[in-house]
């Protein structure tokens, strides 16, 4: 059986700004699943974010619902692992340094520690490492 895959759809203002934001952290962009109203960022082999212009986002909900802004409310929060603090560091200050701003403090819990930061329409990611001895005992 084929792995689950994610394809967490964003609405964006500025597709062109919104691709160059991921692609400063790191990630690549699939042409094969992107166009002028749409693209698609690689996260991992299995975790893609479909950035898509408001008018394409709105053809895929309900007629007259509303697009949540995502710099006055908090629609989502996208968690992203990181293998070690190190890198759950270095993914928050490339989004900071991409033009992204903090959404939050940093929180440290000894066998956890996480980031975050909202991109350049206000979507709130969270990126965080778990002592991997601390997941295997079950501590909570």
């Amino acid at each position: 059986m084929a792995p689950q895959m994610i394809f967490v759809n964003l609405p964006v203002k500025d597709l062109d700004a919104s691709k160059a934001f991921y692609e400063k952290l790191g990630y690549s962009i699939n042409p094969q699943f992107s166009d002028e109203t749409a693209a698609c960022v690689v996260i991992s082999d299995t975790i893609f974010a479909m950035l898509l212009t408001e008018e394409k986002f709105a053809s895929f909900t309900a007629p007259g619902k509303a697009i949540s802004d995502a710099t006055k409310a908090t629609e989502v929060l996208i968690t992203l692992s990181a293998e070690s603090r190190a890198k759950a560091d270095e993914l928050a200050d490339a989004a900071l340094a991409a033009g992204g701003s903090p959404a939050k403090e940093p929180m440290d819990m000894g066998f956890m520690y996480g980031r975050s930061f909202a991109d350049l329409d206000g979507h709130h990611w969270e990126v965080f490492w778990m002592d991997p001895a601390a997941a295997a005992g079950g501590q909570a």
